[in-house]
């Protein structure tokens, strides 16, 4: 269905941002180590929170390159674009929740 078709800027920035957001609720545990930590070291972050920097990345990347995490977010804009096509409401994305 000509529906379905993505367009360039969706597959490659309206999607990805979905991804992004997705991602770092799901890691927000992670992002919130690096921040605490960096706050506490100040100009020395770069050293004294590597440990942080990759378990964060690692998190994150494990996301992106997970080609069911982007179906998912993909599906999720897909209904977006739906409902705002329907209602001409642009939606507030509600705070992610996954399902365990």
């Amino acid at each position: 269905a000509e529906n379905s078709k993505l367009r360039h800027v969706e597959k490659d920035v309206l999607i990805p941002q979905i991804m992004r957001d997705r991602a770092k609720e799901l890691c927000s545990d992670k992002v919130q180590a690096f921040t605490k930590c960096c706050q506490e070291t100040g100009i020395l972050m770069v050293v004294k929170c590597r440990q942080e920097n990759t378990a964060l990345k690692d998190c994150l990347v494990g996301y992106y390159s997970d080609p069911s995490f982007y179906e998912e977010c993909k599906a999720e804009y897909l209904k977006q674009r739906e409902e705002y096509r329907a209602t001409g409401i642009k939606k507030k994305r509600q705070k992610f929740t996954p399902h365990v």
